[in-house]
């Protein structure tokens, strides 16, 4: 379950030389035990946040198991910190293979961080992740990425003061002060715009996108080909995002375990595919954002989290989505229909929104230095309402 095993020498060293080391011990996660107790440590963190949406602990499960498609392809290990037997912080360290392949560097990750407003805590959960990429042969460390770039990422630093959208990450606001201190700096910024979904259409995109209809048309998912419109959405993201900071490709089993949730919860204009000469050139996924209706039930479906769940998407539908999928082809991002194709899938799945009564879209994450995207969204009016930083450290 738990790939990994006791502490190394260096990492019981580290911990020796921790002047606070007796106060807590840090363990490796190697049971079923230990890995319901490191996903339950987040609700001791945020007991007092009322911006915390608790995560559904049936879903957590399965992202922390090998049913995650992540771990077909990469390597990790998970510890708690412990405090009088009782957990109190966390940590976890990956090593994801296709990020080699494709960048050739000795790059490792840490992710899963929570611990409270303790320096020496951090510092040690830290140096534990630290210690055993080291070991693995990595030079560098990247973090958070819980698990991996595709998944969620970033730490937040910014926007405290809203619950995070569906599939984003929240923190404490001193967790960015904690980790700096341990000697991490600033690798890049991730964005979340929200915007209206009823926006003025500005001028100019509404001529772009009549300049270009007579060659691009735009669709709602097939559902009755739903195995093969998958396949589309993932060759378009991966084609698109390939040359963007720290991308690694979906593979086919981590876009079917999306799927199941995208069948689960969209509905066919959700999901919109622009097309030239039938060809499939660019798209958009939005999401309704369920962290609106799951927040009362403390991570739980069961007995009665199911029904509350489905009645409200049904009667009580939520009136914020994300969109956490969208792509043109390379070919087209830095030609005219660039900036039209972008907007044409934008308007086109905004109709579908509307119509569920969703207000308002968090479109994330965007690279900071995307300034083609931004432009295109601050154009309709979003704006930056949550930045999410990536760390990293050499080992």
């Amino acid at each position: 379950m738990i790939r990994g095993g006791e502490l190394s020498e260096k990492q019981k060293f580290a911990l020796m030389d921790t002047p606070n080391a007796r106060a807590f011990h840090i363990e490796p996660v190697t049971c079923r035990r230990q890995l319901n107790e490191f996903i339950k440590v987040p609700w001791a963190i945020y007991r007092d946040d009322p911006r915390w949406v608790p995560p559904l602990l049936f879903e957590q499960k399965q992202r922390l198991t090998s049913k995650n498609p992540f771990f077909e392809h990469a390597s990790w290990q998970a510890w708690i910190a412990r405090k009088n037997d009782r957990p109190i912080g966390r940590i976890s360290a990956q090593i994801d293979r296709l990020y080699q392949e494709r960048h050739g560097q000795k790059v490792g990750y840490f992710g899963m961080l929570e611990a409270g407003d303790d320096s020496e805590l951090f510092t040690t959960l830290l140096r534990t992740a630290e210690n055993w990429l080291r070991d693995q042969g990595m030079q560098r460390v990247c973090g958070p990425f819980n698990l991996s770039i595709n998944e969620e990422c970033g730490l937040l630093v910014d926007g405290f003061d809203t619950p995070p959208c569906i599939m984003m990450g929240h923190a404490q606001p001193y967790y960015a002060r904690q980790v700096e201190a341990a000697g991490y700096t600033k690798s890049k910024d991730l964005l979340a715009y929200q915007i209206a979904s009823d926006f003025d259409t500005p001028r100019i995109m509404t001529r772009l996108a009549e300049k270009a209809a007579h060659e691009v048309s735009v669709r709602p998912l097939r559902r009755g080909q739903f195995k093969q419109e998958l396949e589309v959405l993932r060759d378009i993201f991966n084609d698109a995002w390939f040359n963007n900071w720290g991308f690694v490709p979906f593979t086919v089993a981590e876009f079917a375990d999306i799927g199941e949730l995208l069948n689960l919860l969209i509905e066919d204009d959700f999901v919109q595919i622009a097309e030239i000469n039938d060809r499939p050139v660019a798209m958009i996924v939005a999401l309704p954002n369920i962290n609106e209706v799951i927040r009362d039930l403390n991570g739980r479906l069961l007995p009665f989290g199911w029904l509350r769940l489905l009645w409200r998407l049904k009667v009580r539908y939520p009136t914020t989505a994300r969109v956490p999928l969208m792509g043109v082809r390379r070919e087209y991002q830095h030609t005219r229909l660039g900036p039209a194709l972008a907007f044409m899938v934008i308007d086109a799945v905004r109709q579908g929104v509307i119509r569920r009564g969703i207000r308002d879209v968090e479109l994330s994450w965007i690279l900071e230095d995307n300034d083609g995207m931004r432009n295109i969204i601050e154009t309709l009016g979003g704006r930056a309402y949550k930045r999410y930083r990536i760390y990293e450290k050499n080992l």
